[in-house]
């Protein structure tokens, strides 16, 4: 099996870019899964029905979230319509949704796992180190691979988290910061890591945001409000192959618009 994650879709940007480039993709790397998150996607913070929909028309099997799951009106509506939108597993009891879900594809049992660090990150997550030992240990024996969308801002949280689930499932992905990091490895026991995969959205901008906006907030150090940058798009991803449980190979991606090459 070969996953294709794409990381943090900001905009509408991010939207254009899935639409041109991701069916293509796709077939250059044999995809047989195709894993987004989607966070970002609604005017880079939240997701909506459409733009969930159109995540899905451009190819995706499952849409991932993170802490801007709630921002926009409507998703825990949408959570609970959309079998394949999957939001942090380690929110509290009783919250809308769901944090994973198996996809079956060629045979093959692949668990999707969403989660969310607590580091830096403002939120009152339950521990996603625990949660991930409930989640194992509810699913033991009913997948034959696990995939970890990690979200999170601290790189020393992303690492703990690769070590502690080093050889019990087949990749651990960072999600979150938007700027791929150069570390994407396959440990001796099997697992894919990358400390963040990077974003799907405004090549030229701010981690998404248009430059003179974020420029304003960091000189006037006032509550300005973010906008999307407008512009070309990238696109960032990791295609990872999985046998018999393990990862094998990982190639990461980072594509350009064609006309701002």
């Amino acid at each position: 099996m070969k996953v294709l994650f794409v990381a943090d879709v900001d905009g509408k940007p991010g939207r254009r870019a899935l639409k041109e480039a991701l069916p293509a993709l796709a077939r250059t790397h044999g995809a047989d899964c195709i894993i987004v998150n989607g966070e970002n996607a609604a005017g880079g913070v939240g997701i909506t029905a459409d733009t969930y929909h159109e995540i899905v028309a451009a190819g995706a099997r499952v849409v991932t979230l993170g802490n801007h799951t709630f921002d926009k009106r409507g998703t825990e509506e949408l959570l609970d319509q959309e079998p394949w939108l999957l939001r942090p597993a380690n929110y509290p009891p009783g919250t809308p949704g769901r944090g994973w879900l198996k996809v079956s594809v060629a045979g093959v049992r692949l668990l999707v796992v969403n989660m969310l660090g607590r580091a830096l990150m403002g939120l009152a997550a339950d521990c996603p180190f625990r949660a991930m030992d409930a989640i194992l240990a509810d699913e033991a024996g009913q997948a034959d691979a696990v995939f970890v969308d990690f979200h999170a801002e601290a790189t020393s949280e992303k690492k703990a988290m690769f070590h502690y689930l080093d050889g019990r499932v087949a990749a651990v992905v960072g999600t979150h910061t938007h700027v791929q990091t150069a570390d994407l490895e396959i440990s001796a026991r099997g697992t894919a890591s990358i400390t963040d995969v990077g974003m799907t959205g405004p090549r030229h901008s701010v981690i998404g945001v248009d430059p003179q906006v974020a420029l304003e907030r960091f000189l006037s150090q006032r509550p300005v409000r973010f906008e999307t940058a407008a512009g070309p798009w990238q696109l960032d991803a990791v295609a990872i192959t999985i046998e018999e449980g393990k990862a094998t190979s990982a190639d990461v991606i980072h594509l350009v618009e064609a006309s701002d090459r």
